[in-house]
């Protein structure tokens, strides 16, 4: 890793066999990983990346994009994806349909007014606090066992499916009721 120096340029396009790259905490305004395709593990969190192509890097299983400032990350092509950490950037959406995989998502922090989990179906920590979202289905999540949703416009939430749950933030909404008899 090179984390945590004063890095505004890192080119990695030779080394092709890099699996794990962190590269947190640095001055990153871009970083160049299509030629990096056995990357499994890439964290570039505290940086200023604006975009980033993650598209041939099918084989991640974790990526960290926190405290950047991305307006668009796709994600559709890591389909190994089991951890998505993009909190804190300027997403106005998510499109996490095909990561079927994938077990954690912290999206908050972000400007998304609606979030689809309902193909996340392995889904056991979800983190989406401080958006903009006025509906959230977890009917399909059974597996949940966190879910902060607070500090965004939700009127409803129904919870009856995710009996797993044994955390829940839900704060900071427009919720007139809450069902969660089932959630023991």
């Amino acid at each position: 890793g090179c984390s945590y120096n004063d890095l505004t340029v890192l080119d990695v396009s030779n080394n092709t066999a890099l699996t794990n790259l962190n590269c947190s905490g640095n001055e990153l305004t871009a970083l160049d990983v299509s030629n990096n395709t056995a990357l499994l593990w890439l964290y570039c969190s505290w940086n200023d990346l604006t975009a980033v192509d993650i598209s041939n890097n099918t084989a991640l299983m974790l990526i960290g994009f926190t405290d950047n400032d991305l307006t668009a990350l796709d994600v559709s092509s890591n389909t190994a994806l089991t951890k998505l950490w993009c909190t804190d950037n300027q997403l106005t959406s998510l499109d996490v349909s095909n990561n079927t995989a994938l077990t954690h998502l912290y999206c908050d922090q972000n400007q998304l007014t609606a979030l689809d989990v309902s193909n996340n179906t392995a889904l056991t920590y979800l983190n989406c606090r401080t958006n903009q979202l006025t509906a959230l289905d977890v009917s399909n999540n059974t597996l949940l066992t966190y879910l902060h949703a607070g500090t965004n416009q939700l009127t409803d939430l129904d919870v009856s499916q995710n009996t797993e749950l044994t955390t829940l933030y839900v704060g900071f909404n427009s919720l007139t009721t809450l069902e969660v008899s089932a959630n023991t």
